[in-house]
Order: C-alpha cells, then structure tokens, then sequence
C-alpha cells in the first residue's frame, strides 16, 4: 500500500531524509520512530504529497506521489503534527468546509461530517469557536479531518500531542479499530503507543532507516521496545562520534 525507495530531501546543503526506504502493506497499522530531527515529518509530508522530495520514489496504492499528488491525496487522510486549522470557524463548520474540498457533497457530506464528530469525541464542542478549544480538542478536530473523506490509508504525525491520559487512552483504542478499515502510519515519540498500537515498527535516525520489521521481532532479551530504541540510537550517536 506504502512503497519508498531511496527517498531523499535536502533543505539546501542539510540532509534530512538520506535514502530512506521501507514497505508498509494494506491493513498493517506502522509505527514511525525517531528523534526528533531524525527526519519523521518530513518523510510523512512528502508521502502526503505536501512537499517534493530531492530524489527517490513513493508510490501510495500504486499510484506515484510525484507525478499524481493530486490523487494520491484523495486516497489518504494526513494529520500533521501541528494542524493549520482556522480559528474562526466553528468545528462543525471547518469539519463541513473540509469536506466539501474532499468531494463530499449533499446528504453524504452531513453524514461524514456527523460520523467524524463522534468518532473522534467532538459532539459536545461542534458548535464552538475553533480558537477557544484547547491544544488537545484542536487534535482531535484535526483527526476528524483527516477521516472524512474515509481514506485508504492514514498518515498521523503525533495524533496524541497535547492529549491528557484519558484521551490518549481513548485515541488508542479509535487507532486500534481504524486499523481494521486502514492501512495506518503512525509517528509518536510515545514508545508505549506503539507496543500497544502497532503491528510492526520503522526507526529511523539522522535521516536514515536504522531498523524495521513486526514489533515481536524486534524486541528481543526481554527488552522493552524503548529500550531498544534507546540502545539503538545511543550505539549511532556514539559511533558517529567515535566513541
């Protein structure tokens, strides 16, 4: 569902993303792991087709991300880590908006619209001023975007940033059930979410892929997916600064 190949981006003489490739199959539910500067963010908004990348290929459902953004947006939701919503617009309102850009019209506009609202826990706020909800409704406003047009997969930049424990809770489980519909990317610095929410797991390093595979084969000696990753990235940094 998910293919990238070489994937590369400079931001002038900066690497940040440095031949990364990886597979991500149709239903699987992915956890994207790194530092932060470790190029997550920018690996997720070229697949989404919100920035070019220096060289490589990514192909979502078959369909190229560079020659055809255009329909490959149509078949993702993307959450970014900081969603660009309007703060003036009521959350029912921006919901309907958004999904009159996605195609979705008439009767089947109100009813996606209603569908995302309650899903993501939004009824008792729908009519409130996007720029009084705290960090963690705005979230959740921004996830029920991404789920309108009722896409093939979903890419998620840090979907429980600002969330307190019982939403975090909460947005575990929605995950675990979209997982049954959509194949899912997932980014979290929370390592804990990934164990509880993904089947398999990328971590990637200073731009590059520094393991992958299905979470029960990564783990390995009774370690903790943390402390793996801590271990992991710990040896990199040590080698590359030739201890």
């Amino acid at each position: 569902m998910i293919h990238v190949k070489n994937l590369t981006k400079y931001y002038g003489d900066f690497l940040a993303v440095g031949g990364v490739s990886f597979d991500v199959l149709k239903g699987q539910v992915v956890g994207f792991l790194g530092p932060n500067g470790a190029g997550k963010s920018t690996t997720m908004r070229i697949l989404a087709g919100f920035l070019t990348a220096t060289s490589g290929q990514v192909t979502i459902d078959g369909i190229d991300v560079f020659w055809d953004p255009v329909a490959v947006r149509k078949r993702i939701g993307y959450m970014p880590e900081s969603c660009p919503l309007y703060p003036e617009m009521r959350v029912v309102e921006y919901l309907t908006f958004r999904a009159g850009i996605k195609g979705i019209h008439g009767s089947l506009r109100a009813k996606r619209v209603d569908e995302c609202l309650n899903r993501c826990w939004l009824g008792e706020v729908r009519s409130q001023i996007i720029g009084t909800l705290s960090k963690g409704y705005r979230q959740r406003v921004g996830l029920a975007d991404s789920l309108l047009a009722d896409p093939a997969v979903l890419i998620l930049d840090e979907p429980t940033a600002g969330l307190d424990p019982t939403q975090i809770r909460e947005t575990r489980k929605l995950i675990r059930e979209l997982g049954s519909r959509h194949t899912i990317l997932l980014s979290t610095h929370i390592l804990s979410e990934v164990e509880m929410t993904c089947d398999q797991a990328i971590i990637i390093n200073r731009g590059k892929v520094a393991l992958a595979g299905p979470l029960e084969d990564l783990r390995s000696k009774n370690q903790t997916l943390e402390e793996m990753f801590i271990k992991l990235v710990d040896r990199e940094e040590s080698a590359l600064a030739g201890g």
